[in-house]
Parts: structure tokens; C-alpha cells; sequence
């Protein structure tokens, strides 16, 4: 499993947890930073048609804030263990170690040493992605499409400029130094907020 988004201003930390087959190899399976976008597409496609099982599940701002991002990523890996079907009976965890009641191996750089972590990295990117590209809309002012909430100059001119959108993480120093609270700026298309806001995990 490998999480996602640990680093970024704005959205949840996603994970994924992925039993792979054996049987059916998928060539070219590497940490998901490695991958063009568009192979990154590719991998997931291939991943989901050939995997034996898949789990996503995330942490939204709010509760990173709440609890911090680093055991915010150990929730959000542990959901998406949770959600396997069939079960795990090990775990191969990229640099965490998990509160389960499973044999564990955490491996530092895992994503690019095993083809299993490399393939959950690949689906929480893939999916993390989608996400900011669909709240992208909702605030246009911040870029999300483009860096898909990372720190990216862009990124931090917008949050200088507007202050932090409701779902970006004011824990986060750099949300901090610039939030305003609470006049915020709210979401410029209120119903489309509401219904991503709903369909999250």
C-alpha cells in the first residue's frame, strides 16, 4: 500500500492498498512521481483490470488538520487495507507501520522497490488527481488542475491573493501564514461544492 497527497496545501492524503496476481504480470510498474500522466492512466487501467483486489480511502483536510497529516496517511492506508476483498494476510507498507492486527513490512523508497506498493502509488495518484480536477471548478482561483494542490509558486500567489478555500489544510504552514478566518474565500460555484463534498469518502 502507499498513500498520496501527503505533502500538498489543499484536499485529502488518499491511499491505496492493492493485492496484485501473480499470474497476469504488468510491465512497468514504478513509484506513480516517475510516470508520465498519461502512462500513470494507463498503469491504473491496467491495474484494475488484472488486480486481484483494490482499496482507496482518504482523509479529508478537516481531519488531517485535526490529527496531522502523518497520522492522517496511517488512517487513510488502514481504510483501504480494510475495504480489501479478499483480505490481506501481509502487508508491504511504503516507510509507515499500520495499527492492524497483520504481519507488516515497511520499506523505505517501497514504491520503487516493490511492484505492489509501486502499483498502490500508481491508483492513489490516479485517483487523487481526479479528485482535484473535479474541484477544480469549484475554486478556479487556486490552479487545482495544474498542481493539484502542492506548494507550487502558482499555488501559494493564489492562497496570497484569495486566503485558503474551505478545504484547504490550515494546519499547514503555509496555509496558516495566509488565512484570514473566517472570512475565507467560499466556493465560487456552491452547488457543485455541496455535491463533491458529499461524495467523498
Amino acid at each position: 500500500m502507499d498513500e498520496v497527497g501527503r505533502g500538498a496545501l489543499f484536499g485529502p492524503v488518499v491511499a491505496a492498498a492493492v493485492i496484485l496476481d501473480p499470474g497476469i504480470p504488468i510491465r512497468g510498474l514504478n513509484d506513480s512521481k516517475q510516470l508520465e500522466p498519461e502512462r500513470r492512466e494507463e498503469l491504473a487501467a491496467l491495474i484494475r483490470e488484472r488486480a486481484l483486489a483494490i482499496g482507496v480511502a482518504a482523509v479529508d483536510a478537516a481531519r488531517i488538520d485535526q490529527i496531522n497529516i502523518y497520522q492522517a496517511s496511517r488512517l487513510a492506508m488502514r481504510r483501504a487495507v480494510e475495504t480489501l476483498l479478499p483480505p490481506p494476510d501481509f502487508l508491504l507498507v511504503d516507510a509507515l507501520r499500520l495499527d492492524l492486527d497483520l504481519p507488516q513490512q515497511n520499506l523505505i523508497h517501497g514504491d520503487a522497490r516493490s511492484v505492489s506498493i509501486a502499483a498502490a502509488s500508481i491508483i492513489a495518484k490516479v485517483e487523487r488527481d481526479a479528485w482535484m480536477r473535479a474541484w477544480d471548478p469549484v475554486f478556479p482561483a487556486y490552479g487545482l488542475a495544474e498542481h493539484k494542490g502542492y506548494a507550487t509558486p502558482v499555488h501559494l500567489e493564489a492562497l496570497a491573493a484569495h486566503g485558503p478555500s474551505p478545504l484547504h489544510r490550515r494546519s499547514f504552514s503555509s496555509v496558516a501564514a495566509v488565512s484570514c478566518f473566517p472570512g475565507d474565500r467560499p466556493p465560487e460555484n456552491l452547488e457543485l461544492f455541496l455535491d463533491l463534498s458529499n461524495d467523498r469518502p
